[in-house]
């Protein structure tokens, strides 16, 4: 697989992420040229931070992407709904949001289907690439499922692993389960604790479609130096 993926095409895979809260208009400005230079797919950040990326943006093919409900999940579906209008009307591209994780604890599934369909609905009227983070470390074996299921049925663009800021992150594992359930019909998007090439390449090789990290600029260059022996 290694030798059939080109630079660019593993440039066009990540979302270049900077989602910390005590960063400056400067660190916004650096990940934004980086994912210029770099082809990235995307650079992720917090909604308040989307007019800016995307003047910083303006005439190149990189998308802005917002994390909605982030990190928790825990705002109510309209709270979410308004987040996802309000980013789009600010110039997202894409949209990650967090699943009310108290609601699937409770079992409440219905729930999680009117969630992701509300959520998936603005995205798919505005053409915005929808994207729901599962956050599976907290997660049981079955739990996992039925969000994917649910997801089979809504069919949003991705399901991803996680935001990164739980106790842990993307998991081979959990990537190739979440690909056995949805197939063809969702994409993966795997995330957190993916800072190397090795974990990168293992992420997509197990399915995974989409890589959020804040180590892009890293894995290109392990990738470019990997390319050379």
């Amino acid at each position: 697989m290694e030798e059939k993926l080109s630079i660019k095409a593993l440039a066009k895979m990540i979302d270049h992420t900077l989602l910390k809260a005590y960063v400056k208009n400067e660190d916004f400005e650096k990940i934004c040229k980086e994912a210029r230079d770099y082809g990235f797919k995307m650079v992720a950040i917090n909604p308040a931070a989307v007019k800016l990326c995307k003047k910083y943006l303006e005439g190149t093919k990189v998308n802005v992407g917002a994390a909605i409900g982030f990190p928790l999940g825990q705002n109510t579906i309209e709270a979410k709904v308004y987040e996802t209008k309000d980013s789009i009307l600010n110039g997202s591209d894409e949209i990650d949001y967090v699943i009310n994780i108290v609601e699937l604890k409770n079992g409440n599934l219905a729930y999680i289907e009117k969630e992701m369909r509300e959520i998936v609905g603005v995205c798919r009227e505005n053409n915005v690439t929808s994207k729901v983070i599962l956050e599976n470390c907290y997660l049981t074996y079955e739990e996992k499922i039925e969000v994917c299921k649910i997801a089979l049925k809504v069919k949003p663009d991705f399901i991803k692993t996680s935001t990164g800021f739980g106790s842990g992150g993307a998991t081979v594992e959990d990537v190739k389960l979440m690909k056995s359930i949805v197939g063809k019909e969702v994409k993966v998007k795997a995330a957190g604790g993916i800072r190397n090439l090795q974990t990168c390449l293992k992420m997509i090789e197990a399915g995974a479609e989409r890589i959020g990290t804040s180590s892009g600029v890293k894995i290109i260059e392990e990738y470019r130096e990997f390319l050379k022996k």
